[in-house]
């Protein structure tokens, strides 16, 4: 696998780079993620198709990218997977916001008739999916949801696009397409090992808020404990209401149970009125708790170094990190470390608006899926 980057704004210069090297090492197919402070969605799809008219691709845009240099800001992408090694099909999805969720199962399943077509049956039972979704959308668990319903016992894993903390529009592209309130679901066929895994670095406390009044619509919640969302939250951790930041947000992150597991339901922005919008789906009467951050440096080394003895040994690690992660990295003056872990560990990808894994739609984690060495399944 190959991954080129640049922060130049110079669309041909990296369509011609990403054509020279897909026909050097034969890649069929391109994951592409970009920064849209440096580049339209549009040009870039225009760039691609006129440079690299035979490559197949599909990405989108991001809060922040993780760089073979570790994470940035600013860039764009290239993930290129050979032919002799790698077999992708995709799709896109449009108009989440009126789609019956058995289309996207259908969808799914269609691709997997496509991908047995193409490598045999026998050879599709080393497949993962990618999804990439709208992270504006507010239809993510239920795309997730219905994207794994389809998929059986394939595992999937993805992100969802950003805008660089703008929260205006994020921006999908496929093979041309560009689009928003969308969805594209990848499916890959390997000979190389892999393994799917996430990590996140929070523990729950006692402290409780209660969802009382929410826009489950729209992820926003009203009130906490029958008072003012914003003003209870912040008493919650010690914060003067008017100094919330998402800042605040990523250094303090809320959890739900779920079938004995704990989640992350992050907090997105606070609005002039102290409601509080979130990055996943909420409604009245969930359960919250407040969680104690842990050290997210070591926590993360410990999640790469089991996988590392699981594969016994890292090509590279596609991931999908969390951009609350990012903000806390900054926080807590670890920036640098996590980025020179995702360095030594060969991780590439980008900073997300929510993070897909399984049949969850989770926030404030790392998601990933690692190569080994094909010698090393030899």
């Amino acid at each position: 696998m190959s991954a080129l980057t640049t922060d130049e704004p110079d669309l041909d210069a990296f369509a011609r780079a990403v054509a020279s090297e897909a026909a050097a090492i034969d890649a069929g197919f391109a994951l592409v993620f970009f920064s849209q402070s440096l580049v339209e969605a549009g040009a870039l799809s225009r760039a691609l198709s006129a440079h690299a008219p035979g490559l197949h691709h599909a990405g989108c845009s991001t809060a922040g990218e993780i760089t073979p240099q570790g994470l940035e800001e600013g860039h764009m992408l290239a993930m290129l997977l050979p032919s002799a090694s790698f077999t992708a099909v995709s799709a896109m999805v449009d108009n989440l916001s009126s789609s019956g969720m058995d289309r996207i199962t259908g969808e799914v399943e269609a691709l997997r008739r496509t991908l047995r077509v193409r490598v045999g049956g026998e050879r599709t039972r080393n497949t993962f999916a990618l999804c990439f979704i709208d992270g504006l959308s507010y239809a993510e668990e239920a795309v997730s949801s219905a994207i794994h319903w389809g998929l059986d016992d394939i595992p999937l894993l993805g992100g969802s696009a950003g805008d660089d903390l703008k929260f205006e529009t994020t921006r999908l592209i496929s093979n041309g397409r560009v689009t928003s309130d969308s969805a594209i679901i990848v499916l890959i066929a390997t000979e190389i090992p892999f393994h799917v895994f996430k990590t996140d670095n929070f523990v729950p406390t006692d402290e409780k808020l209660v969802v009382t009044a929410s826009d489950a619509d729209h992820r926003i919640v009203r009130e906490f404990n029958a008072t003012n969302a914003a003003e209870e939250y912040a008493a919650s951790v010690g914060i003067v209401p008017q100094t919330l930041t998402p800042l605040s947000f990523a250094s303090h992150p809320v959890v739900v149970k779920v079938g004995g597991e704990y989640y992350c339901r992050s907090i997105q922005r606070m609005h002039a009125d102290g409601s509080l919008s979130f990055f996943c789906a909420i409604d009245d009467g969930v359960v919250l708790s407040i969680a104690q951050p842990k050290d997210m440096v070591e926590s993360t080394r410990a999640a790469l170094r089991e996988v590392e003895e699981r594969l016994g040994g890292i090509d590279l690690i596609l991931g999908f990190d969390c951009v609350l992660r990012r903000l806390d990295a900054r926080n807590r003056q670890v920036f640098r470390d996590i980025s020179e872990l995702y360095r030594v560990n060969n991780v590439v990808g980008f900073g997300t608006y929510g993070e897909q894994y399984r049949s969850m739609h989770l926030n404030q984690t790392f998601t990933g899926i690692a190569f080994g060495e094909r010698q090393a399944a030899e």
